[in-house]
């Protein structure tokens, strides 16, 4: 075969200890279905040794492709990264951090050869922190909500794809990314499994509230313009609420029972109003400025090295 029949994707950042467990473990089950892969680790800009671990493994290991950011620009453009290299039939995304375990490959792979182009992976029992599953249930609580697309907050990068899948995504080179609803919006035959879920082998997530909230926010702003119209429709209904409550005044002030119009209520309605005002071209703002990025065209990722 010239071309390898699984590939695997991992973005790497921070775990120059994890790497070659990482790189044994995905060697140990990718063998149980072929000897013909790739492993492609891309190295998202960290500022400890993993490149240099990946260097070794490569030097080690035929399968393995280092490919080396050259600076931090997050996960899911280190994925994209990974996947515009990628040669195999079947593709498989997975987290570096060895909490996706990679003894799962297998059952994925059964499933895919059912007749399906995705299979996900569905952790169950997950073993983040409480701090961490609570960011996570907001998160996709709310992204459910304002792009209009059912998702699960247990299935994140984990899974295979069929090569057909991931032709379709890399057309997409849209500068903000977001993995899972990208490759939810291609479609194509999908299974979700549940998978088993690992503690972190070693570190913490580098997801924080405040960057979960900045992804969210440019996920909002890339994928729906349902946050326009929910101010449209708050607009409307305060201009209702508006009308009433004016109509009320007027029939009042003709039965006598008003002869100065209170200040309080026009000073509330003043800054009330002026907030809804303030927040729509606030909103309007942001959608201009991620549209200003976008025409720029500038690359969605630069490679600093390659190492094979």
């Amino acid at each position: 075969m010239n071309h390898p029949h699984i590939s695997v994707v991992s973005p790497v950042y921070m775990a120059e200890e994890i790497v070659p467990e990482l790189v044994s473990r995905i060697k140990k089950s990718v063998t149980k279905i072929t000897d013909n892969f790739e492993i492609i680790l891309v190295e998202d800009g960290g500022t400890d040794k993993s490149w240099e671990v990946i260097e070794d493994q490569a030097r080690k290991n035929k399968e393995i492709i280092g490919i080396k950011l050259s600076r931090n620009f997050g996960q899911h453009y280190a994925i994209t990264a990974g996947l515009d290299h990628v040669k195999g039939e079947w593709i498989i995304v997975m987290d570096c951090d060895l909490q996706d375990q990679p003894e799962e490959i297998i059952n994925l792979y059964n499933v895919s050869m059912k007749g399906y182009d995705l299979v996900l992976a569905k952790r169950i029992n997950r073993k983040d922190g409480f701090l961490k599953r609570a960011y996570s249930r907001v998160f996709y609580k709310v992204l459910s909500y304002l792009t209009g697309t059912r998702i699960d907050e247990n299935i994140a990068n984990y899974g295979i794809y069929s090569k057909r899948v991931i032709n379709c995504l890399k057309i997409m080179r849209e500068p903000i990314r977001y993995f899972p609803t990208m490759i939810k919006w291609v479609g194509f035959k999908s299974m979700d499994i549940e998978v088993k879920h690992s503690e972190r082998l070693t570190g913490k997530t580098s997801y924080t509230f405040r960057k979960l909230f900045r992804l969210a926010t440019d996920i909002i702003l890339a994928y729906s313009d349902k946050p326009i119209r929910i101010i449209v429709k708050t607009g409307m209904i305060i201009s209702f609420f508006s009308f009433l409550f004016a109509l009320i005044m007027f029939i009042r002030w003709l039965k006598g029972d008003i002869v100065v119009m209170g200040y309080a209520s026009m000073i509330i309605s003043i800054w009330f109003l002026s907030g809804i005002i303030i927040s729509t071209l606030g909103m309007v703002g942001l959608y201009v400025g991620k549209t200003f990025e976008g025409v720029k065209n500038r690359p969605i990722y630069i490679i600093e090295e390659i190492t094979r």
